[in-house]
């Protein structure tokens, strides 16, 4: 599979369909519905996919953050922050609805269930994000930005869905302080990472400029960064999600700031010369307008290398566990319900006021896609006991919001991975 997406990657640049297309059903045919090759089932093996999923989904926040290179300062950035927050807190009520009145769910599972599938996801939107750090189109940065964002700020409602199931891990979110708790989570989170993304940033390129020190091995330093700023705000509960998306804003910030508005090419060596390779790697890692661009380049390069196969690994197994669990009914009916009614409703609303065309505006709507974050948080959930209220078979209760978590993702990769390239086309063409 790997070599025939090395072989067919330009081929696949201009059909209508996306990677994640191809991964899904081979890992269907892998698991126990085919060929049984596989067989992960989602509940008795949800320790090791949450920390399979939990490294990809960093991984994917962290490259998110360093393609945003916009100031703060320009109003686009209140688009993601609107599709990220306010069209989360939409999204989230009305599928705890459709779970309690459409689906007789119980209180806890339905917002559980609302938390896990608002996320919209930072890799498999890979064709509707910015293609290059300055990007301006609206929709491409707005549905960037939205990805980084919507997986931290979800946690807290995946949370409280758990504590009303009886999770005592849980409990801080429904006890007193419990607004407190979520408050200090989002702060920590979002100043934690930032600091430490700055702080890392600042310390290399000053190393790099006064010392030539600290060369090379730039991929490292993102994944350190990634490790370190997860690790560190999770230590005082601050919601790591949100640190390692900020830490990547920070470091990019750190560039531009550097670089000016217009940016520089850190590929470019700063003087015309006929020195080896390695040498002018050196000399434009440490010149003073282009180091900064230099290291934050070459680290986004390497994520989005690991992101591809994050991708793969993650898709692949979704097929595996949709394998296993089977397909839901009642998963199909809340995805058509999710992409053509919450969705669009709940963009509608974020965006009311904002600087978007009609067309900006349904595009947004549209391409909400689902995949590694409601994964993760769906393998997060099942680690632990649901105690279910009565009338209501606790240990149905899992298996049943898995398939229809499930059945909602891969119905998401192959609606939305059809219809990107072509609406995107669309919308270029019309842009012109």
């Amino acid at each position: 599979m790997l070599l025939s997406m090395g072989l067919m990657a330009s081929l696949l640049d201009r059909l209508p369909v996306s990677p994640a297309m191809f991964y899904l059903p081979v890992g269907y045919i892998l698991g126990p519905a085919v060929s049984g090759l596989i067989n992960v089932a989602p509940a008795q093996h949800a320790e090791l996919l949450t920390t399979l999923a939990k490294l990809a989904l960093l991984l994917s926040l962290f490259t998110v953050g360093l393609k945003l290179r916009l100031p703060f300062r320009d109003r686009i950035w209140r688009l993601p922050l609107r599709l990220g927050v306010l069209a989360m807190l939409v999204t989230i009520p009305l599928l705890t609805l459709a779970g309690l009145f459409i689906f007789d769910l119980p209180l806890g599972a339905a917002i559980l269930l609302g938390g896990i599938l608002a996320p919209t996801d930072p890799v498999l939107a890979s064709d509707v994000q910015i293609k290059h750090v300055s990007d301006r189109d609206r929709i491409r940065y707005s549905l960037t930005g939205e990805g980084g964002l919507n997986d931290g700020t979800a946690f807290p409602f995946v949370m409280l869905g758990l504590a009303l199931l009886g999770v005592p891990a849980a409990a801080a979110y429904t006890n007193d302080y419990a607004m407190l708790h979520i408050a200090w989570g989002v702060l920590a989170g979002l100043v934690g990472g930032w600091f430490l993304g700055w702080l890392l940033g600042r310390l290399v390129v000053g190393l790099r400029r006064q010392f030539r020190l600290a060369l090379g091995m730039e991929e490292f330093l993102g994944i350190g960064l990634i490790a370190l700023a997860y690790g560190a705000t999770e230590l005082v509960h601050g919601i790591g999600f949100l640190a390692v998306f900020a830490a990547g804003v920070a470091m990019r910030r750190i560039e531009s700031t550097n670089s000016g508005q217009q940016g520089v090419d850190p590929n470019q060596p700063p003087t015309v010369s006929h020195m080896p390779q390695a040498a002018d790697k050196e000399e434009v890692a440490t010149h003073p307008a282009k180091a900064s661009a230099y290291m934050t380049e070459t680290v986004l390069g390497f994520n989005m290398q690991l992101e591809q196969f994050a991708e793969f690994l993650m898709v692949t197994l979704t097929g595996i566990l949709l394998s296993h669990i089977g397909f839901s009914a009642a998963g199909a009916l809340l995805a058509l319900l999710l992409f053509f009614v919450i969705r669009p409703l709940s963009v509608a609303l974020a965006l009311v006021g904002a600087d978007v065309t009609p067309l900006q505006r349904r595009l947004m709507a549209w391409f909400g896609i689902k995949g590694i974050g409601s994964l993760y948080y769906l393998v997060f959930a099942l680690q632990y006991h649901w105690t279910a209220p009565d009338g209501y078979r606790s240990a149905a209760l899992a298996p049943h919001i898995s398939s229809m978590v499930l059945t909602v993702v891969a119905m998401s990769i192959v609606m939305h991975g059809i219809s990107s390239t072509p609406l995107m086309d669309m919308y270029q063409r019309r842009r012109r």
